[in-house]
């Protein structure tokens, strides 16, 4: 039997969720069977599958050993491949400026991503060793709980990621972010002239087993809208290259390469929906894009963070150098 004591970051999510953080490759089915046959309790009494858990709520299982992941020690926070760059910090959010090349975190099994040792490579590893190391989170007093990202961005692209150091911060970004309550603002460059401000319209279908998206300019079978705003704010004429701001309306994967590609105007150094063999000997293998800035506009206690923009430095945007011109305090 295991007993666990409800903490501050377990308190407030229904009791099935809490069970499946705190056990390893238990089956949903297996988990109702074993509330409904009372080998999960809570407070010693019966429990229910939405149950709401409260601070010092204690919960005790009576379920085999296996479910509970005995490792061979906690994982050693002192040698990290990955040095965090923070934007901002404070004792409820991080926001870390992450660089190409690096991975948020490891793929799902069998992704070419989870190579023996991978794990110490990827940010939120970084990220929680640096947490560890502060003294701000302790891996064996917690029950459930871990920080958090709250976003994701692929490999090859850069820019701001959202850590929530603790479960009420994690459940209002996620909530904040569904109700398009986070703005994030990307540069990209693509190739060709655009200029002014254009909301364009498009659906968009993904290929789970080879990773790709198609866009569409009629709605198709499984297909979701997408809406993708951009701004010009410069041009390179010499290699007619656009600098845009992007702003999207929907978050889909990959959306800002694959609409710009859909309408034309890939984006530098792009590997998977457009080749240019120049994007090379202009020094660009993988797509010219950076998530640069954050807006919030949340509600209750993380509202002080409202009314700023949290951007990385402009010579973090590798590909800024090619737009001389652009002022990143004035046209950004």
């Amino acid at each position: 039997m295991r007993k666990f004591t409800v903490n501050n970051n377990d308190a407030g999510q229904r009791l099935d969720k809490f069970v499946m953080k705190a056990t390893e490759g238990m089956p949903k089915s297996l988990l109702y069977k074993f509330i409904r046959t009372k080998r999960i309790k809570l407070n010693g009494g019966r429990a229910h599958e939405n149950d709401i858990l409260s601070l010092g709520d204690e919960i005790e299982m009576y379920i085999p050993d296996e479910f509970f992941g005995e490792s061979d020690g906690a994982p050693d926070y002192s040698k990290v491949k990955v040095k965090p760059d923070i934007v901002y910090e404070d004792e409820n959010i991080l926001l870390c400026n992450k660089k190409p090349g690096i991975l948020v975190h490891l793929g799902d099994e069998g992704d070419k991503n989870r190579a023996e040792g991978a794990e110490r490579e990827t940010l939120i590893f970084a990220l929680t060793a640096y947490l560890v190391n502060k003294g701000e989170y302790d891996p064996d007093s917690e029950n459930s709980f871990a920080p958090a990202l709250c976003n994701r961005i692929d490999r090859n692209t850069g820019g701001i990621v959202i850590l929530a150091k603790n479960a009420p911060t994690l459940r209002a970004v996620n909530e904040a972010i569904r109700e398009n309550r986070v703005r994030k603002r990307y540069l990209c460059a693509v190739h060709g002239k655009l200029s002014g401000e254009k909301t364009l319209t498009a659906y968009h279908t993904k290929d789970h087993r080879t990773n790709t998206v198609r866009i569409f300019d009629r709605e198709v079978n499984g297909s979701r809208k997408i809406i993708t705003k951009y701004k010009s704010l410069a041009y390179n004429g010499k290699h007619d290259l656009t600098l845009l701001a992007i702003d999207l309306i929907t978050g889909r994967t990959h959306q800002i390469r694959a609409h710009m590609a859909h309408i034309g105007h890939p984006l530098l150094g792009e590997g998977k929906y457009a080749k240019n063999a120049e994007d090379r000997r202009l020094g660009f293998s993988s797509q010219a894009l950076y998530s640069s800035s954050v807006e919030f506009e949340f509600e209750g206690e993380l509202s002080y963070l409202n009314g700023k923009t949290y951007s990385v430095g402009k010579d973090c945007v590798d590909f800024l150098r090619l737009f001389p011109n652009f002022s990143f305090e004035r046209d950004f």
